[in-house]
Order: structure tokens, then sequence, then C-alpha cells
């Protein structure tokens, strides 16, 4: 027993001698090749760097994306609803309250800085009619980038005039429920987004006007709208059982948001009830979280690009909201819109 103390002793001493002059190299797994310096050149100079405190997680193939847009809708319009659709997924996928639209914050102008990812300045859409004589708004869009690439793409929309967004040709599919055109349609925005959804998609963009109808004839924050958003919320809750029950909402990336907001009876102004948007994203491979990142209108498209595999065109004002994957955030130019 004495014997085994001593030998055991002198081993100790050993291995603590040998401590200071060896320290065994840590145990790289998959690690990326890295070059190495030839004898004769001189080592960089030791740099403070932070380490990491979360290995950001890869970004996952998406089949297809879904933007749905509540028209009108401000962040604190959610919890007074109870869209306990778009609450349950803000549980399970990354949001912020603080999202930013553009000027004019209007439906149409909006609506297209959201899915042509630039500023009014570029895609030139300021007027809130349906103006068929004018056009379509300029700039390669979310749309034409989906379709040129052979993704099958879809919008079903709440307001005849989001047609101006993009052209025809873009869309595989286009439908719209115009409640402010006093006819009663014989099909439901909920309706026609199943169809599609049966029929197989890879972008699909749907609408929902009616709480931004409700808020100018009742006014925002209004009972009547709220009760409008609470209906669209579980007509949006059909849509999402629908991916679920044909085995797509997988691989399939969800954004929640809307083109303004809204005080009184009215928007458009620069005042923050007006341009403060919710900004909801879940989906495969989306961190759980609140966004510490200044997310803009114009970052719904291209967010959905990177989702889909898509160049983004460098003359796009809006960045992908990378955060929400656990990315690094992109730096952005401020300011992006100018008002």
């Amino acid at each position: 027993m004495i014997r085994r103390i001593l030998i055991l002793t002198v081993l100790g001493i050993f291995l603590l001698s040998c401590g200071s002059a060896a320290t065994p190299a840590p145990l790289m797994i998959d690690s990326p090749p890295t070059a190495t310096p030839s004898p004769s050149s001189t080592p960089p100079a030791a740099t403070e760097t932070s380490l990491p405190t979360d290995t950001p997680m890869p970004l996952p193939k998406f089949e297809r994306v879904l933007i749905v847009s509540f028209d009108g809708l401000r962040p604190d319009a959610i919890a007074e609803a109870e869209m306990e659709t778009v609450l349950s997924l803000m549980q399970t996928g990354a949001y912020t309250f603080g999202a930013q639209t553009i000027m004019p914050s209007s439906t149409l102008p909006s609506h297209a800085s959201m899915l042509v990812g630039t500023c009014p300045e570029k895609h030139i859409v300021r007027w809130n009619q349906y103006v068929p004589e004018n056009g379509f708004a300029i700039g390669a869009d979310l749309f034409d980038l989906a379709h040129a690439a052979g993704l099958r793409t879809v919008m079903v929309v709440g307001k005849e005039k989001l047609r101006q967004i993009t052209e025809p040709a873009s869309t595989d599919y286009f439908a719209f429920v115009d409640e402010t055109d006093k006819i009663k349609d014989q099909f439901t925005i909920e309706q026609i987004a199943i169809q599609q959804i049966l029929q197989g998609f890879n972008l699909m963009f749907v609408h929902f006007p009616s709480g931004d109808l409700a808020g100018h004839d009742h006014g925002w924050m209004s009972y009547k709208q709220l009760k409008k958003y609470h209906i669209d919320d579980e007509s949006f809750g059909y849509i999402l059982g629908a991916l679920k029950n044909h085995g797509m909402y997988e691989s399939t990336l969800v954004i929640v948001t809307a083109d303004h907001g809204g005080h009184d009876t009215t928007h458009g102004t620069n005042m923050l009830e007006d341009m403060t948007i919710p900004w909801i994203i879940s989906g495969a491979g989306v961190r759980p979280m609140q966004l510490t990142t200044q997310v803009l209108t114009t970052d719904t498209a291209a967010t959905a690009a990177f989702a889909l595999g898509l160049p983004i065109p460098p003359e796009w004002d809006g960045v992908p909201v990378t955060e929400a994957f656990g990315l690094p955030v992109e730096a952005r130019e401020w300011p992006v819109c100018q008002y």
C-alpha cells in the first residue's frame, strides 16, 4: 500500500513538471482547412476577438414562403383583438412590434415597398387608388425573382389596386376579393388561398383588408375594428391548418406583417401610430425571440428572397432579417427611405 502511494506521488510530480512545457491541442472536428504560414513568414499580431456565445444555425432550405399582411394592423391590436393564430406564431418564431413602414404610410405604396424591396422614390408608387394607366411598380420585385426562377407565385388580396405591385406575367395566379366595390363576392380570401395551397405554390402573398376598412369607418382600435382582425386571424388559422393537413407546413416560412397602422379614422402620416407595424417570422430554423434588429417593411421582400435562395438585387433597400435565424446581422446605410 505504501509502495503504491509512493508511485502515485512520483507520477504526480512528473506530470506537474511537464504540464507547463506542453499543453494538449484541442480536438478539431469538421473544421475548414486554413492556410499554414511558411516558417519564414511573420505571424500576425494578436488581436482581441469576442468569442461567440452561441453557434449560428444553418439556414434550412424552404420550399415555400407565405407572406400575410393584415391591412392597417397596429402592433397593439394583436393582443387586444385576441389574434390567437398570430400570437401562437410569436411564441414559436421571432418578432418585433417596432418595425417601420414607409411614407406615405398608405396601402398601395407601403405594400409596394414590402414586396418590391425598395423605397417609393425607386418603385415610384405613391398613389393609393387603382389607376391602371399608371402601370406597375418599377424594379425587379419579389414575384419577378421567384417567377424567373421557375417558382409558382400566388397573390390573393382584398383590394384590386394591389395588382399594380407586380406585372401579371410574374404571378401564376392572382385574385382579389374587394369589399370596397360593394359587390358580394362568391368566395372569400381564405377559400381562395386554401385552394391555391392544394394546387401547390412556392411564394404566396395573402392580404386581409377588413381591419383597415373598419378603422376608416369606426376608428383605429375600436371594438368593430378589433372584431374584424379577430375574424381574419381565424381565417389565417384555417390557411395554416391547410398547410399542416397537406404536409407543407414544416417546409414553409411564414411572415406576418402589415402595411401601416393608423389613428382616429385615418393614416398616411409619419406619426408613430401610422408608421409602426408588427413583423413576425416563423418556420424551421427560426429562433424564438424578440428581435433587436430594426426591421423595415422593405426587409420583407429581402427575407423571403433569402429564404427561397433567390438573388437579392443590389438596388433593393431591404436586407434579410438574418437575426431571426441566428446569423450575423447585415449592416445598412441610414436613413433608408427619405420622407
